[in-house]
């Protein structure tokens, strides 16, 4: 019993019969001053033509969310659009949806007024004989257990309140949704903005997690070592690798606090000197060879190579520390080829299952290419090819 009332305790089982009165008022007002069938015609005509302004549908829309779906702005609510229409499907789709609302709202108010009607009709035989009138249903006899029956009108009255004002909003949801295309573009939108925090994350951990290696090998070096002159280079190196993490850090933030802005200024293969400068000042013997143009490389193939050379350096630095690294960047006519290479220490663990492993496999997948990483022939080795195209 208390579950059948909880929907009369909500507000919105009230704004959604205000919703559908509100359909009907101005019609109403028409067939009071002239009752004639060419007014109910008219009515429709000028509905239709309404409908195919595009301004209508944020009207309709609006007051659909507002009173339908007690959505506001700022929250989370059901896909109802607040858009000019941009097709002439969205046009025809709002025409149906003010028809469907004119005579929906029609038809149960007057069902709501006859079952009222009627409830008076029961109480006012069963007390004095006489009918109020106006109901469809006449009571003509005059018995005492009319009153009896008279709850019964009002509960289904009730449930016809409740019960249309579910059904219009479910066709609201269906005429005043998103298209098909809307649907698309807000799927690709939600997509692109998933990605972007997926790049932004990336861009942490590669950037922020390679100054971090370097930094702490460098100060574990120079501590070991004892040696003033290689303590001042050790510094040097830590603040040269920060300061190159912080303006990477600078870069990610601008992102997220202007996230409708492209990312800019993110470091290619142009300034991988950088890092390989970064890794010999941490005791690594790199050994680099890049062929080919590696400044007509697309940007953003550049870009993922940067950072897949990047992690695949510190991963060099954290796990096997200052030993031989082969480096050889390729860029053909087709692919960009990132190979590195270095020998695997004693102990060492196996295939690696931390997130800058999936991070460089993820980055070559993102651009159609393909990452291996691993132990071969006592080495470990990252080979990463990027299509150009």
């Amino acid at each position: 019993m208390v579950r059948m009332l909880r929907p009369f305790t909500r507000a919105v089982t009230y704004t959604r019969w205000l919703h559908l009165s509100m359909a009907i008022v101005w019609p109403a007002l028409w067939l009071f001053i002239d009752e004639a069938w060419w007014t109910v015609a008219t009515a429709t005509v000028l509905l239709g033509l309404a409908g195919l302004v595009p301004a209508m549908r944020v009207v309709e829309g609006f007051q659909a969310r507002l009173l339908l779906t007690a959505h506001r702005d700022g929250e989370e609510g059901p896909e109802i659009v607040v858009a000019p229409s941009a097709t002439w499907g969205d046009r025809g789709r709002v025409v149906v949806w003010l028809q469907t609302r004119l005579f929906f709202g029609a038809l149960v108010s007057h069902l709501a007024v006859q079952l009222l009607l009627f409830t008076v009709d029961l109480v006012s035989t069963a007390l004095s004989g006489e009918r109020a009138g106006g109901a469809w249903l006449v009571v003509t006899s005059h018995h005492w257990w009319h009153a009896l029956l008279a709850p019964l009108p009002l509960a289904v009255a009730a449930a016809v309140v409740v019960g249309s004002g579910h059904l219009i909003t479910v066709l609201a949801l269906r005429l005043l949704g998103p298209s098909p295309a809307e649907r698309l573009a807000a799927l690709e939108e939600r997509t692109e903005q998933l990605l972007e925090r997926t790049r932004i994350a990336r861009e942490l951990h590669d950037s922020i997690g390679h100054a971090l290696t370097v930094a702490v090998v460098q100060a574990g070096a120079a501590r070991a070592a004892g040696d003033p002159a290689f303590t001042d280079r050790a510094l040097g190196a830590i603040e040269e690798t920060g300061r190159a993490a912080l303006e990477d850090l600078e870069r990610v933030l601008g992102v997220l606090r202007e996230s409708g802005k492209p990312v800019s200024g993110r470091p290619t293969l142009a300034d991988a000197d950088r890092l390989l400068e970064s890794a010999r000042a941490s005791g690594a013997k790199v050994d680099a060879e890049v062929t080919g143009p590696v400044e007509t490389v697309p940007g953003p193939v550049s870009r993922e190579g940067y950072r897949i050379l990047q992690e695949s350096l510190t991963n060099v630095l954290r796990h096997a520390g200052a030993v031989p690294v082969r480096v050889r960047v390729n860029v053909a006519d087709d692919a960009l080829v990132l190979a590195i290479r270095n020998p695997l220490p004693a102990g060492a663990p196996g295939a690696g299952r931390g997130s800058g492993l999936r991070g460089i496999s993820e980055r070559a997948a993102l651009l159609g290419g393909l990452a291996r990483t691993g132990p071969d022939e006592g080495d470990w080795q990252v080979h990463a090819e990027l299509p150009l195209s």
